[in-house]
């Protein structure tokens, strides 16, 4: 089959590759210069499958009114009069309850977990480099609070076959020695020795070539106008030229866009930019650096050690398209990194960087076949686009290809929004 595949971030290019190894002859098109040029471009750098939770959780309405009126919130609102906004909203308050969190985790965990067994065999069968580290990741407690909310969470590490390990303030410095020098107090963490770490745009980059030589061919600086249909089949992908390009099956990666391109095709994926934002600092005392990713609970910022930087990322702004460099943001990921690990780094020298993340209002990624026969998605994957890039790209390419998953996944479809009525 020649299969079509819009979009060459982390997700495109993942979805590009692995059916080109099916034996598909695949096109990927972007309207960016290159692979992972926005959304992945400065992510925060962990595969963090144990972590993944739905932001959508019981208290969060109670938290998110709380951060409004912080300096050094995680999470920001501001209404754009969109009306997609709202109706976004009003859908993921309706999953901040437990049954429907519980739901929601265990099918992050459980394509997270599958990602991260694809990106190992991945590794192993093409030799990919990209500033890898298999050395865990801790979630950092400042509060008792934190650590006793954080045993709830392990049943469903539990049920996944996790493994985990609660620890109290010797431990945490045990597994990360430089927060012996922390500024500020901390109880304990939860540590994930299973979790990874890296640089997302470097791996796709690497990947991207591996591609290229499966005989996958990119489309760059290529705008995409709208999506032909007839009937129940998608005909072609117009182009902003008007030119048409056409393949025998279609695929829909272009993240926070997919949205308005599938609503086109009265499509109902609710995925919205979520903002986010990275500091990258060269480090210049490596004693002082962390030794992996430490993801601080009470800011919501994942502070990754690759080889020679540190990347600091986090925090989530409901601000719509806006791509406007907020300096505030900037104020509290410098804050957070010289209060966990002060001297480790340059900071006179950050590259300060932000992108939008396309979430689901389930946390969900939606990743599967749609109304048409021939169109599939793999978006809507928030934050955890790279910790979940493998898994889906494999997973899709298993559905295109007649081939048997080896997960579970009739739930992350678009089709589990049919039968929610909000």
């Amino acid at each position: 089959m020649h299969i079509i595949v819009m979009g060459a971030g982390v997700i495109g290019t993942t979805s590009a590759y692995y059916l080109a190894q099916a034996g598909h002859e695949v096109t990927v098109i972007d309207r960016q210069a290159g692979v992972a040029l926005e959304t992945s471009f400065a992510n925060a750098g962990q595969i963090s499958p144990g972590y993944a939770s739905p932001w959508a959780a019981p208290g969060i309405p109670l938290k998110a009114f709380k951060w409004m009126f912080q300096h050094h919130s995680p999470l920001a609102i501001k209404l754009t009069g969109d009306m997609f906004q709202y109706q976004w909203m009003v859908r993921m308050l309706a999953e901040c309850n437990i049954n429907r969190y519980q739901i929601n985790k265990e099918r992050m965990v459980r394509l997270s977990e599958y990602s991260r067994d694809c990106l190992d065999a991945l590794r192993q069968e093409t030799g990919i480099h990209f500033d890898e580290r298999q050395l865990g990741t801790l979630q950092l407690f400042r509060k008792q609070q934190q650590l006793d909310a954080a045993e709830k969470d392990t049943a469903v590490l539990k049920e996944e076959n996790v493994p985990y390990e609660l620890l109290d303030k010797s431990g945490v410095i045990q597994a990360e020695p430089a927060l012996a020098h922390a500024t500020v107090d901390f109880v304990g963490g939860l540590r994930l020795p299973n979790d990874q770490t890296g640089d997302c745009q470097k791996f796709t980059v690497e990947l991207s070539e591996l591609a290229e030589k499966l005989g996958v061919h990119f489309m760059f600086n290529t705008h995409i106008k709208g999506i032909e249909q007839d009937g129940d089949k998608i005909t072609g992908i117009i182009l902003k030229d008007d030119t048409k390009v056409t393949g025998d099956a279609y695929v829909m990666a272009t993240g926070s866009y997919s949205h308005e391109m599938l609503q086109q095709l009265n499509i109902d994926a609710p995925v919205y930019p979520l903002k986010g934002y990275s500091i990258t600092t060269k480090i210049i005392d490596s004693q002082l650096a962390p030794v992996s990713t430490i993801l601080d609970e009470s800011y919501k910022i994942a502070l990754t050690r690759f080889d020679d930087r540190i990347r600091v990322g986090g925090m989530a702004e409901l601000t719509g398209f806006d791509r406007s460099l907020n300096t505030s943001r900037e104020d509290t990921l410098l804050m957070v990194l010289q209060q966990l690990f002060p001297n480790a780094s340059d900071i006179s020298d950050a590259h300060f960087w932000t992108g939008l993340r396309p979430a689901t209002p389930d946390g969900t990624p939606i990743v599967g076949k749609t109304k048409f026969k021939n169109l599939y998605t793999n978006t809507g994957h928030g934050t955890l686009g790279w910790t979940m890039s493998c898994g889906s790209a494999k997973l899709l390419s298993d559905i295109i290809s007649g081939t048997k998953p080896q997960i579970e996944y009739d739930d992350l479809n678009v089709f589990r929004y049919d039968s929610v009525k909000h």
